[in-house]
């Protein structure tokens, strides 16, 4: 048995690909669109990790989406949390969990989906404004 990918459904595919892509910084592996089923999927993973990989699903009819705790959430190894953070709010990205213990911090994605992001290695040391930022909505 291998793992292949894990699918979410998007509503917006350009907001989705700006956020995963440009501001995450994950790649774009392949895109299909499907005319008869009316719906696009892109395939995207960490740049060097092909292995695990994030199928969006964008069906082209809008539909509701209800995101239930059960999910859980996407994690995602950084050699720099304070950078990769950094970055993201200068992208417009809300840190809901800012890293204060130099290991794990999370965000979420247009479709509020929760990314949790962890530090490689050991623990960076503390360091402002991360250490007294506080949690910022759900994550």
């Amino acid at each position: 048995m291998k793992y292949l990918h894990t699918m979410v459904r998007v509503t917006d595919l350009d907001a989705s690909l700006d956020f995963y892509c440009a501001k995450l910084g994950l790649v774009e592996l392949k895109r299909k669109d499907y005319p008869s089923g009316r719906f696009t999927l892109v395939f995207l993973a960490a740049p060097g990790n092909d292995d695990a990989q994030v199928e969006l699903t964008y069906n082209w009819d809008p539909q509701p989406y209800t995101i239930g705790r059960a999910f859980g959430h996407l994690a995602y190894e950084v050699d720099d949390i304070y950078a990769v953070c950094t970055r993201l709010m200068q992208g417009g990205v809300t840190i809901n969990r800012p890293p204060r213990d130099g290991r794990m911090a999370f965000v979420r994605s247009p479709d509020l989906i929760s990314i949790e992001l962890l530090q490689a290695g050991t623990a960076l040391a503390p360091a402002e404004p991360w250490l007294s930022m506080p949690n910022v909505g759900e994550w």
